[in-house]
């Protein structure tokens, strides 16, 4: 589900963010947002909100160092990527596939945990907002064909609202030390604790592709 591109429509959300008070600032991060992501889904428009929010509670400053959790694939990784500087790429941004929508931020440690803010969709609190709520619950009374624009305003709406946070110790994972080794089956190299016995995760539970040439 997404919202569409159309100029009238960036202009009406515009005007939706100018009338609910949300700062230019954070104006600015639902744009870029929306460009990474490549669409206006609703949920993204919830992450830019919790995203934002967990940096705050924080205390975090621009461009300061932060690691982050998403407890689900579905659109909080984009703006985490965009907002904190945690992507996939620098291993600072994990998904641990839950199923909910929440996410975790903490700063780096060098012991065993950290203390980290975990930010969540409440679901008691979600009970105020009819639109936002039927979408949620996947509720047969919602119709995306005509209540897509209202579930957009009702989101800028209600910002914070929906959102509730935990002060939690986030366990830091171990590094690990590795050595490059040569899959038996394909030949490639992969880190050595990666192999399933001697061949490659590609060679095994992992194999996606069949190779034509």
């Amino acid at each position: 589900m997404q919202f569409t591109s159309h100029p009238r429509a960036f202009t009406e959300m515009r005007e939706s963010m100018d009338a609910y008070e949300i700062s230019p600032a954070l104006q600015e991060q639902f744009t870029r947002c929306i460009s990474f992501h490549t669409v206006t889904a609703p949920g993204l428009f919830i992450g830019v909100f919790m995203v934002d929010y967990a940096i705050e509670l924080l205390g975090a400053r621009h461009g300061e160092k932060l690691y982050a959790v998403a407890e689900t694939y579905k659109c909080i990784p984009d703006p985490v990527q965009v907002m904190s500087g945690c992507t996939f790429g620098n291993h600072r941004l994990q998904v641990v596939p839950i199923g909910k929508f929440a996410l975790t931020m903490n700063r780096p440690s060098e012991k065993k945990d950290i203390e980290g803010v975990r930010v969540y969709v409440d679901a008691e609190k979600l009970k105020q907002y009819r639109i936002i709520n039927a979408w949620y619950t996947h509720s047969p009374g919602f119709d995306s064909a005509t209540m897509i624009y209202p579930l957009i305003d009702e989101i800028l709406k209600a910002g914070r609202d929906i959102l509730s946070y935990q002060r939690v110790r986030v366990r830091v994972p171990l590094k690990n030390t590795w050595k490059s080794v040569k899959c038996n089956t394909c030949g490639e190299m992969v880190p050595d604790i990666a192999l399933e016995e001697d061949h490659c995760k590609g060679c095994g539970s992992l194999s996606y592709y069949d190779v034509l040439s």
